[in-house]
């Protein structure tokens, strides 16, 4: 792939993992970081530039460090959020992100564009020194 874009940000919430017997079975949360990798192998427009000139808006890929009342994640009780119920490891998290943030990168395509070439990785720690990939 030619190009590769890449972005990080963070967001911060709170979740509980039901069942887990530990201290991450109780409320606690996290300021979580989140790298986004796209890569492409051409250039496409965006809603905000008409020529092609662009992987993707770095606004699309950025979706999830809004607050939680604007359609992201900051700020969020995790298991609140119907997609991901009980199940909020970091892995199903990234997963959903993943899952997210393409939806958005598809529906920004061109009618006639499949974006078939466009791959994402999303890297999501919990923690300074803990984190989990996700690709497809």
């Amino acid at each position: 792939m030619p190009w590769t874009l890449r972005t990080e940000f963070t967001f911060d919430s709170a979740h509980v993992i039901v069942g887990y017997d530990g201290p991450c079975g109780r409320l606690h949360g996290h300021t979580y970081r989140v790298r986004m990798e796209l890569t492409s192998a051409r250039l496409r427009p965006s809603e905000h530039v008409k020529r092609d000139i662009m992987v993707a808006d770095f606004k699309t890929l950025k979706w999830a460090k809004k607050d939680i009342e604007k359609g992201g994640l900051d700020h969020a009780y995790l298991n609140d959020i119907e997609e991901l119920g009980d199940d909020t490891t970091a892995e199903v998290v990234a997963a959903y992100i993943h899952r997210k943030t393409m939806e958005r990168v598809r529906a920004d395509l061109l009618p006639g564009d499949d974006g078939a070439d466009l791959k994402l990785k999303v890297t999501l720690w919990e923690t300074p020194d803990s984190s989990c990939e996700y690709w497809e």
